[in-house]
C-alpha cells in the first residue's frame, strides 16, 4: 500500500471547523498570510481556500454578512462581479490555466459549506489535473503547498 502524505489537513482535524463565519472573521487588517486573505475592497474580500480543488483555488465574497445573491446592493454585485474578473486576469498571469470553474453552491442543500454568507469559488483547471486519485482514493492531489501558492498570488494581488 501506498502512503499519501498531507501532514496540513492535521490542524482540520484537531480544530475542526472555524468558530463564526471564514468570511467576517478575515474582515480586519492584519495576518492575511496567515488568514489567506489576498484582497479587501470596500465592499469585497478574497481569499485563497483552505481546503482547494486545485492550486490557486479563490473565494471571492461580499464584506457584509448576506446569504441571498437576491439581497446584494447594486454596488456590492459590481465589485464582486469586477473582483472575480480581476481574479481571472491574476491567476492566468501567475499559473496559466487552461480554464476555469467558477461558481456559488447557493443554500445547504446546493453545498454551500458557508451558507449564509454569499460566495463564489474561483478554480484554475488545466487538462489532465482530474485524474485516478479522486476516483479510486476518494483523494486530491494538490502539487503546490498552500503557502506558497498564497506567496506566488499575493506578489500580483498587492495592486490588486
Amino acid at each position: 500500500m501506498e502512503t499519501l502524505w498531507a501532514p496540513w489537513r492535521m490542524e482540520y482535524i484537531i480544530n475542526g471547523k472555524e468558530n463564526g463565519c471564514i468570511f467576517c472573521n478575515r474582515q480586519h487588517q492584519g495576518g492575511d498570510a496567515e488568514k489567506l486573505v489576498l484582497y479587501r475592497g470596500e465592499h469585497t474580500i478574497i481569499m485563497l481556500n483552505r481546503y482547494p480543488y486545485n492550486n490557486g483555488h479563490l473565494m471571492v465574497a461580499p464584506k457584509r454578512h448576506v446569504g441571498l445573491l437576491e439581497d446584494l446592493q447594486a454596488n456590492e454585485a459590481n465589485e464582486l462581479m469586477a473582483a472575480m474578473q480581476r481574479s481571472v486576469v491574476l491567476i492566468r498571469q501567475v499559473f496559466s490555466p487552461q480554464g476555469f470553474n467558477i461558481g456559488a453552491n447557493l443554500g445547504k442543500v446546493a453545498g454551500a459549506g458557508v451558507a449564509d454568507h454569499l460566495h463564489f469559488h474561483i478554480v484554475p483547471r488545466w487538462e489532465g489535473d482530474t485524474n485516478y486519485m479522486p476516483i479510486i482514493a476518494d483523494t486530491r492531489v494538490i502539487p503546490e503547498q498552500l503557502v506558497d501558492t498564497y506567496k506566488r498570488l499575493a506578489q500580483v494581488f498587492k495592486d490588486f
